[in-house]
């Protein structure tokens, strides 16, 4: 598994040195909080919980996750963030394929909706979503590899822990050092929230999570609003799907971990791989019909073989009015830059 401690995910066997994997995250990230004995008591007979998997399980889950979230308080988690206008088009793009144009004019109709809604962190896509992304909203960023879906999620993360918010990070890609560390070359104080107990990243085998992802979704959404949550990022989605071999008992674990997420109360963004014929599916065509929102990140290559662009579009968004024009993007050492005002041709 990727792992940045270097200690690996044993929730499927219980042993003398097993840690569940949100508790992990949260010592390693510097919390001096002793944990409580009883919590982790590893004097289980191995035996026993061997042939009684789902059981240890369950245990292993309940009881450690309530006791190194017990005590942390539940921030009132912000929303929003300055909207101010983009100052040029991107270096580059002043040729034939972009023109500088006004306010884009290309909005779903006007929706009569009172949720409360919270903003990406992403500069120009935020000012594409009129009002903002409801907040419990799921959502999705597809596209295939090199489009910035990780750098998608680590700028979404980064607006509400910058607003006070808590958040959660699930990576089955990177390990944990691997993803504070280019959140950090960013720009992103998530080295900070994590010493703070602001922010948990928690490094995931996927096959290992597809074996208790049965306990895991039973017990997230109470995890995640003790520990105060208001969004979570899970890089990415594709992985976890791979570990089905079967397609009905894909999409059904799929369809129940998306559901435990909704219940979770938290905005949840999943990165997923785009279709190798089509940018506009995921690579196993679930996702997109689960979520309440999809973001599309696609390369746009000229028939003049001129240099390949990035450009980005909202598929679709429950409850938001929002642009379906498509976008140009750039992904720089401060994360994505979205050229609200340039048309692509």
């Amino acid at each position: 598994m990727s792992g940045g401690s270097g200690d690996g995910l044993r929730v499927v066997a219980v042993s003398d040195d097993a840690d569940d994997w949100f508790e992990r995250a949260l010592d390693e990230e510097g919390d001096d909080e002793p944990a409580d004995p009883e919590a982790t008591d590893s004097s289980a007979d191995p035996d026993e919980g061997e042939t009684d998997v789902d059981s240890a399980e369950e245990s292993l889950f309940e009881d450690d996750f309530g006791s190194a979230l017990q005590d942390v308080d539940v921030p009132s988690a912000g929303a929003g963030g300055d909207d101010a206008p983009p100052a040029a088009g991107p270096d580059g793009f002043d040729d034939l394929d972009f023109v500088l144009g006004g306010d884009d004019p290309d909005f779903d109709e006007e929706l009569d909706s009172e949720l409360p809604r919270l903003d990406l962190g992403i500069d120009g896509l935020d000012r594409m979503i009129q009002g903002g992304v409801p907040e419990r909203s799921l959502i999705v960023a597809m596209g295939s590899a090199g489009t910035g879906k990780t750098t998608f999620g680590l700028q979404f993360l980064n607006c509400g822990l910058e607003q006070g918010e808590r958040g959660v990070c699930i990576t089955l890609e990177e390990s944990r050092e691997r993803v504070i560390n280019s959140a950090t070359e960013k720009g992103y104080a998530f080295d900070e929230y994590v010493s703070e107990g602001r922010l948990a990243v928690v490094d995931v085998d996927p096959i290992e999570m597809a074996n208790s992802l049965a306990s895991i979704r039973n017990e997230l959404p109470a995890l995640v609003e003790e520990f105060g949550a208001s969004r979570l990022v899970l890089d990415s989605v594709s992985l976890l799907e791979m570990m089905y071999e079967d397609r009905a008992k894909r999409r059904n674990e799929i369809y129940d971990f998306a559901r435990s997420l909704k219940e979770a109360g938290v905005t949840a963004l999943l990165t997923s791989e785009a279709a190798p014929e089509t940018p506009y599916a995921s690579r196993y065509g679930i996702v997109e019909y689960l979520t309440d929102a999809v973001f599309v990140l696609q390369y746009v290559r000229p028939d003049d073989f001129r240099e390949t662009r990035l450009a980005i579009e909202i598929q679709k968004i429950r409850d938001a009015n929002h642009s379906r024009e498509k976008k140009p993007y750039e992904i720089t050492g401060d994360g994505i830059s979205v050229y609200q005002q340039a048309n692509l041709f």
